[in-house]
């Protein structure tokens, strides 16, 4: 709901200056995709210690989500964002003056609990900041944001590595100044938390997360499709420059970047279009496009295929906007009232194992069998999965209304 006294109008302008916030917050996600074969040149790291940098992002998100999620809706939502604009800062500069690996380590660890701590209050801020009846309006709008700078992250320091111009510092401190300037931006946007509290013995850090045997069976299909959605993005965070330099041969930073933003312009203009199909039928297409998605990717590393990896991400991008946005309601609708935190808790635990967790074991993976055998058996899982969450979403998933 917009604060007292606010007209709608500037109600939306303080949304947006919300929601580009959120979008310049995940930023940081892709901010390091194309630097990852230089850092790996310069520091001299192999495969599985790139994927324990990348995952270890996800420990950030979760001692975020597990301890603090719940802080914006007793502090205040500026009370909770200015920190974790100030942690993504000291993240940024753990990247830019990095000297070994465990820097990378540090600054990957920082910047998910930052993104992890102000992306909860940030889509709430954002919904409450909408005319009242569009609620709706706020969630497409926050998700937006999300994709928007998942795409973005890639082009700052892809441009700086084919330029030469820097890249292992000049992208970061560019970055740095813009969440400064974001930080003093959101100094502009009213709070909307009626009555935040700030003596610590009135707030609770204590983690809720659960799903009631009742609903089990319906909360499956988006579980595997939260998982689903973002072990594919994380492949492509994590592995695409490897995939482009090692099997397409092509290893220019520009070009990993291009392939990044497409999955992610591609996920951000769908949540757009599509923001009218039901939330179920959304999330059983995303199931649906998720095995060819995952074919194409295995197919243009075999053949050497540009445009079929292009043709991959669109299919990802869909699969993964469709499946977020629908089975992040679906959970929101099926969750009763007084326990919907802690299954929404539960779902985005499931969201970020899905990040990890695939992208370890395919590191691992490779290191025995190679990069190629673990991206097929990394593209059945995917597949087997899909079709599970497929038939038991029909089956148990509620129809909206």
């Amino acid at each position: 709901m917009v604060p007292q006294g606010m007209h709608d109008g500037h109600g939306k302008h303080a949304a947006l200056i919300v929601a580009t916030g959120l979008a310049v917050m995940f930023v940081a996600a892709t901010l390091l995709t194309p630097l990852y074969p230089l850092y790996r040149r310069s520091f001299g790291f192999g495969g599985i210690a790139l994927t324990l940098v990348y995952s270890i992002y996800v420990l950030g998100n979760l001692g975020a989500l597990f301890f603090f999620a719940r802080l914006s809706d007793q502090a205040g939502r500026r009370f909770i964002v200015w920190p974790a604009v100030g942690i993504a800062i000291a993240s940024t500069a753990a990247f830019g003056l990095a000297t070994g690996i465990a820097w990378l380590f540090v600054g990957r660890a920082l910047s998910g609990f930052a993104t992890g701590l102000a992306s909860s209050a940030m889509a709430a801020w954002i919904a409450e900041l909408q005319p009242e009846g569009k609620s709706n309006a706020g969630a497409v709008m926050a998700s937006t944001a999300n994709f928007a700078g998942l795409a973005a992250g890639p082009w700052l320091s892809a441009l700086a590595a084919q330029l030469g111009l820097h890249p292992l510092r000049l992208p970061f401190a560019l970055y740095g100044v813009v969440l400064l300037l974001m930080g003093i931006a959101l100094g502009r946007v009213p709070e909307t938390v009626a009555h935040p509290q700030r003596r610590l013995a009135e707030l609770s850090l204590r983690p809720r997360f659960g799903v009631p045997k009742n609903i089990l069976a319906a909360f499956v299909a988006p579980a595997v499709t939260a998982f689903l959605t973002f072990a594919l993005f994380g492949f492509y965070a994590a592995l695409i420059p490897g995939v482009l330099a090692e099997a397409l041969k092509d290893p220019r930073p520009l070009v990993s970047a291009a392939v990044v933003f497409v999955l992610f312009m591609v996920a951000a203009l769908m949540v757009v279009l599509a923001c009218r199909v039901p939330s179920r039928a959304a999330m059983l297409w995303g199931l649906g496009l998720f095995p060819p998605g995952a074919a194409l990717l295995v197919l243009s590393e075999r053949l050497h295929g540009m445009s079929l990896l292009l043709a991959a991400s669109v299919l990802a991008g869909a699969a993964g906007s469709l499946g977020y946005r629908g089975s992040l309601a679906v959970v929101n609708r099926i969750a009763p009232a007084g326990r919907r935190g802690e299954i929404v808790a539960t779902y985005l635990i499931m969201m970020f194992c899905g990040n990890s967790l695939p992208v370890i074991g395919i590191g691992l993976l490779a290191a025995k069998t190679g990069a190629p055998a673990a991206h097929v058996a990394f593209a059945g899982l995917i597949a087997a999965l899909a079709v599970i969450g497929l038939l038991v979403g029909w089956r148990y998933a509620p129809r909206d209304g």
